[in-house]
């Protein structure tokens, strides 16, 4: 996780302030501790660790911020759960292994997974066969999203999503595929991409 020269010195000095006190430092304490004259420099440089998962910050009490450990941080954003293919094509049994994929300077806070693209129905959004999607987990989608679709409790595919009355469709963007019908009662959105990565050969 890479951190500006400023942002180390900020976790550098909370980090000596706890042991020393025992207790988080204000954003005054900070500010007179690293020569700061800007509250705001104080909060945007904790904001941005936060952001990274290297801080943490309660808002419901003070002397709120604690520095996670090395294996929090790891766990929380260094590395995301590879959690096997996703159809782009017709949908396919859902499955799960244990790799993982480093994505976390895009994730920030949201919990997210990524997919390996399989199939061409979303190549007029450039998403295409052995493309890796990176997806926020959420059950709720808005109007024109791409997401995660199960269907029947058993099946995903990645298309965009359309409410249509008691119907969702699910659009490919590929002119020489037709869309997909699915009872609202048979589909449930396990999440939406928050970008796509290829890997070049």
């Amino acid at each position: 996780m890479a951190v500006t020269r400023r942002q180390k010195e900020v976790l550098d000095f909370l980090a000596e302030f706890v042991r020393k006190n025992e207790y988080s430092p204000s954003y005054e304490e900070i500010a007179r501790g690293l020569g700061l004259k800007s509250l705001a420099t104080v909060h945007k440089h904790i904001t941005n660790l936060v952001n990274k998962g290297l801080l943490q910050r309660s808002h419901n009490r003070s002397r709120s911020i604690d520095v996670l450990p090395p294996r929090a941080r790891s766990r929380n954003l260094d590395r995301l759960p590879l959690m096997g293919g996703i159809a782009a094509g017709l949908p396919v049994e859902a499955s799960e292994n244990a790799d993982t994929f480093s994505f976390s300077d895009i994730v920030g806070n949201r919990e997210a997974f990524v997919l390996r693209v399989r199939g061409d129905s979303m190549r007029d959004e450039h998403i295409v066969d052995g493309d890796y999607v990176l997806v926020e987990r959420t059950n709720v989608a808005r109007e024109g999203e791409i997401v995660v679709a199960l269907v029947k409790g058993s099946e995903t595919t990645l298309k965009r999503y359309y409410i249509e009355g008691q119907v969702v469709r699910l659009q490919p963007a590929n002119t020489e595929m037709d869309p997909i019908f699915v009872p609202l009662a048979d589909l449930s959105v396990q999440g939406k991409v928050l970008g796509v990565v290829r890997k070049c050969s």
